[in-house]
């Protein structure tokens, strides 16, 4: 694992900026590679594409992870150069009825690492897995070879609530994945999606490693807004410490 990147892990304070598995928009992304090094974000996650990750070793000297469900995808990127690769970020196939069950993440899993046994995986579990499964998928993911597991759920959650109280709800369905993956596995957690400033200390006092932001991020119309809530976040990582685990 990337020096950088373990220290984060282990200190609880990784905070990983995420553009989008589907995002090939160039000057978008760049917009957010800079936003993340410049407000203090530990590393990028990008779309695996040769292209971007070149892109993105121009722009920042942060680690690189890019993100795809076609292992083919991601051994191009890591020619190109990347530092490290997610399965995952399933959010955006659910809007179109796609499904990623918990044996074909494992199969996903198994070729990935069959096609890059060194680099650092960080593979996701599914939220639409009852808790229990999603459990039991991520020791087997990490028999399997991850490094990393990463959770989901914010974009499926419906708050009933504004405000504050609105911003738990949304994360509820991670924070629950994290804080119940974390005490089973001996790897890093990174607790993602649907993640404010309100609810990443929650994540790391759930027993994370690290945390991912996407839209709170992405959707911002100017790179100026967007460092400005990337150091927000980067911020709201320093007030907490990271509970001891035994997993």
């Amino acid at each position: 694992m990337h020096p950088t990147l373990k220290q984060a892990f282990d200190q609880g304070r990784a905070l990983k900026v995420i553009s989008g598995l589907n995002n090939f928009d160039v000057q978008h992304v760049a917009a957010i590679i800079k936003a993340a090094h410049r407000g203090g974000a530990t590393f990028v996650d990008i779309a695996a594409d040769a292209d971007l990750v070149r892109l993105a070793r121009q722009l920042t000297n942060l680690p690189v992870c890019v993100s795809a469900v076609e292992p083919a995808l991601l051994v191009k990127a890591v020619e190109a150069g990347a530092d490290l690769i997610e399965i995952g970020n399933f959010d955006s196939f659910y809007a179109q009825g796609r499904r990623f069950e918990a044996e074909e993440v494992l199969a996903l899993t198994y070729e990935t690492r069959r096609l890059l046994p060194n680099i650092t995986l960080s593979v996701t579990v599914p939220h639409i897995l009852e808790l229990d499964q999603q459990v039991q998928l991520a020791e087997e993911l990490v028999k399997a070879g991850a490094d990393i597991i990463q959770t989901e759920g914010g974009t499926s959650s419906t708050p009933s609530h504004a405000g504050t109280l609105g911003l738990i709800e949304k994360a509820a369905p991670t924070l629950a994945a994290a804080y119940s993956i974390s005490r089973t596995v001996s790897v890093p957690v990174l607790c993602a999606s649907g993640l404010s400033t309100v609810t990443v200390p929650m994540a790391i006092a759930a027993g994370a490693a690290g945390v991912g932001v996407g839209s709170a991020i992405n959707k911002l119309d100017s790179e100026v807004a967007m460092v400005a809530a990337v150091r927000s976040l980067a911020e709201a990582l320093a007030t907490v410490s990271r509970p001891r685990i035994h997993a």
